[in-house]
């Protein structure tokens, strides 16, 4: 006979492998649940939508500026004019995935942005940058984040905080391409390097759309792979993949305080990342005299960092409050960036990126996870969307307001300064974002 304790470790041991086993394969196939496959092969599609141009585009910034002169102002407003594109695009991009389906939505908009890409490499005035970049933008974000999102979230619920940080560990591989893009620019012709990564999205970031699936009665299956009632192998379409009947519409969710609230809040978060994503690699090389190739290896450290923060959304989202874990990677950004504004040496830059990249992969998967417990799932793109037009507001703000500060005042400091504020703002409205009265229980 087992001693207690020994019987007990075995026991937990066994609950352990249980669990995850049930997390893992699909119980009406006996194989891995095909949500786990479309989650994996986009952490390679968001490397490509995000990491090529949006992570990268501090590195071609340099490089831009070098050869036609551009200010500051005019290559972060091309950047903002591209945020406009896509946040205006939201609401109609949602609804286009929650009637079309992601995966005809992602073709197209790869399609797009691999060409835009290619369009890209032959700028020669402000006008052609605005114009590709804004192409890029637009087809990136049809291809990207939002379509990935909204298939993982149809396909599950027990494990949906869990598969959204996976999903998420593409915007952790995106930003170790940023570095590999700076050295490359650093070694080759920009022009070249937007080629090539014009032809990585159209022949791997195309077929791998082609995987995604909207809901799980595509694959005969059901939302976790678990068979809901239990007593056949064989389920029935229309309990394959049920709506929860308290779901929110549009409608409703923007009447509530907390859709507001969680957008505000969302919107502060971007804008800290979006002023570090165009402005990092240029105050690192004009205000601590990096060379291009060194301020890519520490943006390298970024995506590390996110790493580490997959695990602290994880284990943190799991065990508490979701919506107070935001709030605490939130005060990280504040504190993040200004560390980056009154950096003095290597250490400080360091100690920079690792709280940036772990406070933004905290925030990031817990925020959608949060808009699909309170709102649920069946007009989640719709919702997104919409949510995407106030999220715009930081990702337009943020470059704009640090490169005009730093064109006026000749560093990057005061707009930092002010924009780290700001994202301690957006704190305060993740605070006070409590569930609608009418939102379903929490995944």
């Amino acid at each position: 006979m087992l001693s207690g304790p020994t019987s007990t470790r075995n026991h937990n041991l066994l609950s352990l492998y249980r669990d995850i086993r049930t997390g893992i394969i699909d119980q009406s196939t006996g194989k891995i649940f095909y949500g786990w496959y479309i989650a994996l092969s986009g952490i390679v599609i968001i490397t490509i939508a995000t990491g090529l141009i949006n992570q990268a585009f501090g590195a071609y910034f340099v490089l831009l500026q070098a050869d036609f002169g551009w200010s500051k102002t005019l290559l972060s407003s091309g950047y903002a004019f591209a945020r406009i594109e896509s946040g205006v695009l939201g609401p109609v991009q949602g609804w286009l995935i929650d009637r079309y389906g992601p995966r005809i939505i992602m073709t197209i908009g790869l399609l797009i942005y691999g060409l835009g890409f290619i369009a890209f490499s032959q700028i020669s005035s402000p006008l052609t940058f605005i114009i590709t970049f804004a192409i890029m933008s637009v087809g990136s974000s049809l291809g990207g984040f939002m379509a990935l999102q909204v298939a993982v979230v149809n396909w599950f619920n027990r494990r949906r905080a869990r598969a959204l940080i996976l999903l998420s560990v593409g915007l952790s591989m995106a930003g170790f391409t940023a570095p590999i893009v700076a050295i490359a620019l650093d070694y080759f012709s920009w022009r070249n390097v937007a080629i090539c990564s014009g032809l990585v999205v159209l022949f791997v970031g195309l077929p791998l759309a082609q995987l995604v699936r909207h809901h799980p009665h595509e694959k005969n299956t059901y939302v976790d792979g678990i068979i809901s009632n239990g007593d056949d192998n064989s389920p029935n379409i229309t309990e394959i993949s049920p709506h929860q009947s308290n779901d929110l519409t549009p409608r409703q969710a923007l009447k509530t305080q907390a859709f507001w609230f969680i957008s505000l809040g969302h919107a502060a978060g971007v804008l800290v990342v979006s002023a570090i994503m165009v402005h990092m690699i240029p105050h690192l090389t004009e205000e601590l005299d990096y060379s291009l190739s060194k301020a890519g290896l520490i943006t390298a450290i970024i995506p590390f960092a996110m790493l580490l923060g997959r695990f602290t959304a994880l284990f943190f989202g799991e065990k508490y409050d979701k919506r107070k874990v935001v709030v605490v990677a939130m005060l990280g950004h504040t504190i993040a960036l200004l560390l980056l504004a009154y950096a003095q040496s290597t250490w400080m830059v360091i100690l920079f990126a690792l709280i940036i990249g772990t406070s933004w992969a905290t925030r990031g998967p817990l925020t959608q996870a949060l808009r699909a417990d309170y709102f649920g799932t069946k007009a989640f793109g719709t919702i997104m969307g919409f949510s995407s037009m106030i999220v715009m507001l930081g990702s337009i703000a943020g470059p704009i307001t640090a490169g005009i500060l730093a064109d006026l005042t000749g560093d990057y400091k005061f707009g930092f300064t002010l924009l780290a504020i700001l994202a301690g703002l957006g704190s305060v409205f993740f605070l006070t974002a409590s569930p609608p009265k009418t939102s379903i229980p929490q995944s």
